[in-house]
């Protein structure tokens, strides 16, 4: 019988994290390999500075691996390329995603392109990740597979309608995988609220603007907690550990309370 501490080790298993060069995805990989985990960083190509920090900062094994998600065939180039480096497949943390910032009530800011642009890599690529790891996964008869979601699947809030409604499509879809993959491949989905990310920094035009938008988030958040990618990826680690063995299918929040909306008194105190 496993040790306690042994649910979140990962030591000989390894790990591919889709967009894994910056932010959330950059934390992802460098936790897993603090775990245990030997990692293969999926970046785009020209980001090959941005992945190699990153696999420096690893303190396992890693591989860089450069690799657009909508295209299939890069899909299962970047599967295989872990494979023959350490014979197996253990983990795929589905991170790469894009989006589009448009206000919910600018019809006009969004088009048939910038829909699709969004759902070929938030659904159609993560879907294709998926296949390529899936069959690996059951050979080996285990594997894991966390989609990187958002609170905003489920509460049409977010950045825009296309990246709600994106976020939306890869829940159903987890929960569609969790069922279909079992018993041999678990399929579960994290869902952060606002994260604080190099996408995010470039929203706010100065440190000022940032500070302000900042404060007002947290101020938000029930737990108080700035949404670093670093307390994001502890979710992640979660659900990629044994820890999570009976999850499947699953949507967490990890919001900090986020979408709970804030307690308020109904009595005043004495």
């Amino acid at each position: 019988m496993k040790k306690k501490e042994d649910f979140l080790n990962l030591q000989g298993k390894v790990a591919i994290v889709t967009g894994a060069a910056t932010g959330l995805g950059a934390a992802t990989a460098q936790m897993l390999s603090e775990a245990g985990a030997k990692i293969l960083i999926n970046h785009m190509p020209g980001q090959e500075s941005l992945a190699k920090s990153v696999a420096e900062a690893c303190v396992n094994d890693s591989l860089c691996q450069p690799g657009d998600i909508t295209k299939d065939e890069d899909c299962k180039r970047m599967v295989q390329a872990a494979i023959n480096k350490w014979s197996r497949v253990d983990i795929l943390i589905n991170n790469a995603g894009i989006n589009k910032p448009v206000e919910h009530d600018d019809l006009d800011g969004l088009n048939a392109n910038d829909f699709m642009d969004i759902y070929n890599v938030n659904v159609i690529g993560a879907y294709q990740m998926i296949r390529a790891v899936a069959s690996t996964m059951k050979d080996q008869g285990k594997g894991v597979v966390v989609n990187v979601s958002s609170g905003s699947g489920e509460s049409g809030y977010g950045s825009s309608v296309a990246y709600s409604a994106s976020k939306g499509a890869i829940n159903t879809m987890t929960k569609s995988l969790g069922r279909a993959l079992a018993p041999h491949v678990r399929v579960n989905a994290v869902c952060p609220g606002m994260v604080i990310t190099p996408l995010w920094d470039k929203l706010q035009h100065t440190d000022e603007q940032r500070a302000i938008w900042l404060e007002a988030v947290v101020s938000a958040i029930p737990l108080k907690l700035e949404p670093t990618p670093e307390i994001i990826a502890r979710s992640i680690l979660y659900l990629a550990s044994d820890l999570s063995a009976h999850l499947t299918g699953q949507l967490i929040n990890a919001d900090g309370g986020s979408s709970l909306g804030l307690y308020h008194r109904m009595y005043e105190k004495n």
